[in-house]
């Protein structure tokens, strides 16, 4: 995993670079999932590369059930498509190019989905 980290790192620097990776990864893995949930909510999420080469992000969020006859919105479903240089760019901005990041974690940070630790 340290290899992919390692090339992750170097690929945010140039946007060719990093054009290739993304597209390289996606090769690879079709599509990166995650997920976020706790008692009283929840986010799911799907990356994907679409044929235009932009990246699209669907997020499902919502509410779990919760106890008695309160009543539960429907969940949210968005969906965000960008090019890869515009994901290269806000990672650079928000400044998620840490040395232990992984793809997986970049993308659950822009997908807005909190860390499970």
């Amino acid at each position: 995993m340290t290899e992919v980290n390692d090339d992750w790192k170097d690929a945010l620097k140039s946007p060719d670079t990093f054009r290739n990776f993304i597209i390289k990864y996606f090769t690879q893995h079709d599509e990166l999932t995650g997920s976020y949930d706790i008692p009283s909510y929840y986010e799911h999420y799907v990356a994907k590369l679409d044929k235009n080469d932009n990246i699209v992000i669907t997020l499902i969020t919502g509410l779990n059930q919760a106890t008695g006859n309160a009543s539960v919105p429907l969940p949210s479903k968005e969906k965000e498509r960008m090019s890869i240089e515009d994901f290269r760019t806000l990672i650079l901005n928000k400044k998620f190019a840490d040395q232990n990041m992984s793809l997986a974690d970049v993308f659950q940070i822009v997908a807005g989905v909190p860390s499970n630790d």
